[in-house]
């Protein structure tokens, strides 16, 4: 691979360049990298405008919903005057206005078993903004199947977590750590309990740089490690993380081969 980040990027992306981990051929990388973010509200927000601003070539975004008046609280690249928007459409127009190198696929669909596979496929990498569990496991185990990186982020009241899954092969899967959901009413909602509004941009700058890591391959990745963020005394833990060797997904006799095996209902465990 050359050291030529291509026509322009030298000014453009002269911040990256002088970064002697990333440098020129760091920056080809990013630049030839296709990521899926699955989500484009509090977390999906900045991970979105960070990976444009950094250059990485194809963004696949998906998302169901509309732009609320009470997103504006913490979903940053949506406006008032997105308000009923779609927000793959809002996302992909906050894209375009700040990097028009980046090309940009919308799914305006909810991240269900019967579309991962054929999202996931061909990634490099898929980055889980989202905010409920089911679709947390049907990405895990999608990318798991299909063996493309993930980057985990979850957020609640003033509290966070990150976790980047899929990049060594004796690391665990999101199901090693947690095999079942929580029962659905100790289920967090934010609508309910809140979150505080910089979180999710705290949160979702880390799972930016988690992906521009594995995408320009510098660093050492969360793989094996959860980071915990605490807000309100600003202190941060990393909990080791070891696969399970019982894990029907990843682990050492795991038997499912799809998720059309999977029947993802709460508490979205393997039947």
């Amino acid at each position: 691979m050359s050291d030529d980040p291509g026509p322009g990027a030298e000014y453009r992306y002269a911040r990256h360049l002088s970064i002697d981990v990333v440098g020129g051929a760091g920056q080809e990388r990013i630049q030839q990298a296709d990521v899926l973010v699955v989500g484009a509200g509090g977390l999906g927000s900045p991970v979105i405008a960070y990976l444009a601003a950094a250059g990485v070539g194809t963004l696949h975004i998906v998302d169901p919903d509309i732009v609320e008046t009470s997103n504006l609280q913490r979903q940053v690249i949506h406006t008032e005057a997105d308000v009923g928007r779609p927000k793959v459409d809002s996302a992909k127009a906050f894209v375009e206005s700040l990097n028009s190198e980046i090309e940009v696929h919308t799914h305006e669909a909810e991240f269900g078993p019967e579309n991962a596979e054929s999202l996931v496929a061909d990634r490099d990498v898929v980055v889980d903004c989202t905010d409920n569990f089911r679709a947390r496991y049907v990405i895990n185990d999608a990318c798991t199947l299909a063996g493309v990186p993930f980057v985990h982020g979850a957020v609640y009241r003033l509290e966070g977590q990150i976790g980047t899954f899929g990049t060594s092969e004796d690391g665990p899967c999101y199901r090693c750590l947690f095999p079942e959901a929580p029962p659905e009413e100790a289920t967090p909602d934010c609508a309910v309990d809140g979150v505080l509004s910089p979180l999710p941009g705290t949160i979702g700058t880390m799972e930016a740089t988690e992906v521009l890591k594995a995408v320009a391959e510098f660093g050492e990745q969360l793989d094996g490690r959860l980071l915990v963020y605490d807000g309100e005394d600003m202190t941060t833990e990393t909990l080791p993380m070891r696969q399970n060797p019982d894990c029907p997904v990843c682990g050492e006799h795991a038997e499912i081969d799809s998720v059309a095996e999977i029947e993802y209902t709460h508490p979205f465990s393997i039947e």
